[in-house]
C-alpha cells in the first residue's frame, strides 16, 4: 500500500525489534523519535501512523501525543505496542507485539486503509460542492454499535463498561451471534468467558474466512493462552479485567465506526448527496421528492404503491438506537423501496408495487428483524417497533397518503 508521509515509531530504545519487521515492507518508510521530542515529530513529520512503545513514566507525553494526532487531517492511526495501562481514546492497543511482529503490517494496513478513505472523502467533498454532504462532527462512538457474546461472569461487567459508552447488542451463543452478524452492521465484537479454546478457535476462524467481518476489530477475553494468530488484523487477545478490556477495545470500534461513516458518506456523494450519511437512508427532501414522483409514475401506470411508517414508544429509544434502526433497515430493505428517518425519529419507507396486504406483510417481516436484534436500554429489554400503513388510493396525491398514514399512526399507538 503507497502511503503519503513516513511512519514515526516513538521509543526510547534504539533499533526496535518490531521496527524491524515493519522494515521488511518497503512501503513503510520509518522514522524513530524519542518520547520528549515524540509531539513536535508528528507535528513536523505529518507522518501517515505513529507506532508508540515504552510507556513508563511518559502517560502525560502520551496523552500529548493522541491529542496532536486526533487534531490531524485526513485521520493518522497511533498505535501502542503492549501498552499495558489506559489509554486515550484515539490511541489503537496491540497486545502480544513480540510473539509475531508481523502481525503489525497487518494491524498498520488495516488503519491506513481507514486513512486512505479518510483522505478521499476530504478530497471529494473539497472538490464537489454541488452536494450538501457533510460529515457528522460528532465522536464516531456515538454511531457505533457493538456485539457482546459470553455467558460468564466478565458479561454484565463488560455490558456496563461498553453499553456507557455505544450501543451493545447480547448474544449468549454463537448461533446467537451469527444472527446478529448476518442482520446489521456492526463495529466490533467483544468476546468475554464462557466458551472453551475450540470453539473459540472455531468462531475466529469462520470470521477471518469471511471478508465481511475480517476487518471488525474482534476483542477476547480468554485465560487459555488462545493466540492473536488469525487472519484478523484487528484481533485482540488478552486476560484482562472488564474495565481494561472494554477500555483496550473502544479505539478500534471508534476506527471502524469512522471508517463505517465514512463510507455512507462516499455513497451519499456518489448519489449527488441525496443520502443521510448518519443512516445510508435518502435524506427528507429526496425522500419526499421521490415519494411525490413515484405517486405521479404509479397512478399513470394503475400499479400498487404503499407507505409505511416504523415508530418505538416514547422514551424507550435514544438518537443512538434510532440511528441504528435506520441502518438496519437499509441493510434489509427491498432494492425497490426506498425510506428517510424523519425530524420527528420516524422511519418512512415507501414499498413500490406493494398493496395493502403485502405492504403489512414486508413492514412485520421488517420490524420483526428489529425486534429482535434491538435492545432497550435496560439489559434484555426488548423493543417493540409500531408499525402503521397505508396504501394509494384513485386519485391519492402524495399529501392524501401522508395524512391517511398519520391518522392511522394515531389509531395504532391507541
Amino acid at each position: 500500500m503507497s502511503q503519503q508521509g513516513p511512519i514515526v515509531v516513538v521509543s526510547n530504545r534504539e533499533g526496535h525489534a518490531l521496527s524491524d519487521a515493519i522494515a521488511q515492507v518497503k512501503v513503510f518508510p520509518l522514522l524513530d523519535s524519542r518520547w520528549p521530542e515524540a509531539v513536535d515529530a508528528v507535528t513536523r513529520l505529518r507522518p501517515a501512523a505513529v507506532i508508540a512503545t515504552d510507556f513508563e513514566g511518559h502517560a502525560d507525553a502520551l496523552a500529548a501525543l493522541a491529542d496532536r494526532a486526533a487534531r490531524i487531517d485526513p485521520y493518522v492511526p497511533l498505535i501502542a505496542l503492549d501498552p499495558g495501562t489506559m489509554l486515550p481514546r484515539n490511541v489503537l492497543p496491540f497486545t502480544q507485539a513480540g510473539r509475531n511482529p508481523e502481525r503489525l503490517v497487518s494491524r498498520l494496513n488495516a488503519a491506513l486503509r481507514v486513512r486512505s478513505l479518510h483522505a478521499t472523502l476530504l478530497r471529494r467533498l473539497s472538490n464537489d460542492r454541488r452536494t450538501s454532504t457533510r460529515m457528522p462532527v460528532t465522536d464516531p462512538l456515538d454511531d457505533a454499535t457493538v456485539l457482546l457474546l459470553g455467558r460468564g461472569g466478565s458479561y454484565p461487567a463488560l455490558s456496563v463498561a461498553l453499553g456507557e459508552q455505544m450501543g451493545v447488542v447480547g448474544a449468549l451463543s454463537i448461533e446467537a451471534a451469527a444472527k446478529h452478524l448476518n442482520a446489521r452492521e456492526l463495529d466490533g465484537i467483544i468476546v468475554g468467558d464462557g466458551f472453551t479454546p475450540r470453539v473459540l478457535d472455531a468462531f475466529l476462524t469462520v470470521l477471518s474466512e469471511d471478508s465481511r467481518f475480517r476487518n471488525l476489530p474482534v476483542v477476547v477475553r480468554t485465560l487459555s493462552g488462545l493466540t492473536a494468530d488469525y487472519d484478523l488484523p484487528n484481533l485482540e487477545v488478552a486476560d484482562a479485567e472488564p474495565p481494561v478490556l472494554a477500555a483496550h477495545a473502544v479505539p478500534l470500534i471508534r476506527q471502524q465506526a469512522f471508517e463505517s461513516r465514512i463510507g455512507r458518506a462516499l455513497k451519499s456523494i456518489d448519489v449527488g448527496g441525496l443520502l443521510d450519511p448518519r443512516t445510508g437512508l435518502l435524506n427528507e427532501d429526496a425522500f419526499h421528492r421521490d415519494f411525490e414522483t413515484a405517486v405521479v409514475e404509479t397512478q399513470t401506470r394503475g400499479a400498487g404503491l404503499s407507505l409505511a411508517r416504523v415508530t418505538f414508544a416514547q422514551g424507550s429509544i435514544s438518537e443512538r438506537m434510532r440511528l441504528d434502526a435506520a441502518r438496519i433497515l437499509s441493510r434489509l430493505m427491498r432494492r425497490m423501496d426506498f425510506a428517510t428517518l424523519d425530524e420527528h425519529g420516524a422511519i418512512l419507507i415507501v414499498f413500490a408495487e406493494a398493496d395493502l396486504r403485502n405492504a403489512h406483510a414486508i413492514a412485520r417481516r421488517l420490524t420483526s428483524v428489529l425486534k429482535h436484534t434491538m435492545h432497550g436500554p435496560k439489559r434484555d429489554q426488548r423493543l417493540d417497533p409500531q408499525v402503521a400503513v397505508a396504501t394509494m388510493m384513485p386519485g391519492d396525491n402524495a399529501a392524501a397518503i401522508l395524512r391517511r398514514l398519520s391518522a392511522e399512526g394515531h389509531r395504532v399507538a391507541s
